[in-house]
């Protein structure tokens, strides 16, 4: 009877559910729980978001993380560790809520937009150890089994702005281009970086800027890149997920046809997806970064060890939360040279970058 109510809240929960990232911020709390889960076989439970297990960014590298601790501990993939891909956000709660009823020893969800979800699902399952990626703002007292694990994109993002400027002046172009997958405080953070760091470099480049509205549609990528290079920008910082696909897409054919222009790839190596014609060259400048496979393991071998804690945990530069890839074929040294000098001056706290980009209104240095 009593799961046959959950089940019921569960449904109707789904159905009326509207995203909101409106909580305030919190700070980190106690464990959750001190019992190690190593005395019996662990299982975990992913939910992707729309955009899909193979994303090629934000989920397929969280999902890697998982898999990578799999294969320590000694566990299936696809049995012991298991995904649910979300065809739509109706699809949280149910996604979350069929580990939690099979036991899972920890249900992972990546992604902001799973918020409102988590938060629920943490309501229902009081006793399920949950990680939640890219949140911060769920409030402890009604989290108290939830890791929420955040990174400091703006600071990642500021090394390829770094990058982008550089390559941009040495071409003698003045433009470039920034396409968003969605708008929210850590999406606000990587575009607030990326202009930092391209203003750091020439604070009179130029910076386009489009939203494409979702992470799962890379012809809407393409079509937004095709308006920005068409428009003069010389390289675009994608933060947009499977979306961002599209994009890189776009500057390798356009590379293929002859025409100088670049991508900066995002969350993983993006570099063999720019890959064009048959000397195996890349249309990726570079990648920005960020460690979500390491969040999602560090997750999964803390409970193993019984060392698992709910609460903010944050990944930045100085740990290696976020960066460049360690090879970067399309840089120059010297380019890497001057990243690695702004990188010491963020590590050391010289220069701070902030978190929230320059609106429209309030620059004309945005087009």
């Amino acid at each position: 009877m009593k799961k046959l109510f959950k089940i019921l809240i569960i449904s109707l929960v789904a159905l009326s559910l509207f995203a909101c990232n409106s909580a305030p911020k919190t700070e980190e709390t106690k464990t959750a729980s001190e019992t190690t889960e190593s005395s019996q076989k662990l299982s975990i439970g992913f939910v992707t978001d729309e955009g899909g297990i193979d994303d090629k960014s934000f989920n397929q590298t969280s999902w890697e993380g998982i898999v990578k601790f799999a294969e320590e501990a000694g566990l299936k993939v696809n049995e012991d560790v298991r995904y649910l891909q979300s065809k739509a956000e109706t699809d949280y709660i149910p996604n979350l809520s069929n580990f939690a009823e099979e036991g899972s020893s920890l249900v992972v969800a990546a992604g902001y937009k799973f918020a409102d979800a988590i938060l629920k699902t943490a309501e229902l399952y009081p006793d399920q150890k949950i990680l939640i990626i890219d949140v911060d703002w769920l409030d402890p007292a009604k989290t108290p089994n939830v890791r929420q694990a955040v990174f400091s994109e703006h600071e990642g993002s500021f090394l390829v702005g770094v990058a982008a400027a550089l390559k941009t002046i040495a071409a003698g172009k003045d433009t470039v281009g920034y396409i968003t997958g969605g708008e929210g405080a850590t999406m606000n953070k990587f575009e607030a970086g990326y202009q930092a760091g391209v203003w750091a470099v020439s604070p009179t480049l130029k910076i386009l800027r489009d939203n494409a509205d979702g992470f799962a549609n890379a012809e809407k990528g393409k079509t937004l890149a095709a308006k920005q290079y068409n428009a003069g920008a010389y390289v675009i910082y994608h933060a947009a997920g499977g979306t961002g696909i599209g994009v890189i897409q776009e500057a390798a054919t356009r590379r293929d046809a002859g025409e100088d222009v670049w991508v900066i790839g995002v969350d993983t190596n993006q570099y063999e997806l720019g890959k064009y014609g048959t000397e195996g060259k890349s249309a990726v400048l570079t990648s920005m970064l960020k460690g979500v496979d390491i969040a999602s393991y560090n997750a999964s071998k803390d409970l193993a060890e019984g060392k698992f804690t709910a609460g903010v945990i944050e990944y930045t530069l100085k740990d290696g939360g976020v960066g460049i890839p360690a090879s970067n074929p399309n840089l120059t040294e010297e380019d890497i040279k001057v990243i690695e000098e702004y990188k010491a001056k963020i590590v050391s706290g010289e220069i701070v970058v902030p978190k929230v980009h320059v609106a429209d209104a309030d620059s004309d240095l945005i087009n």
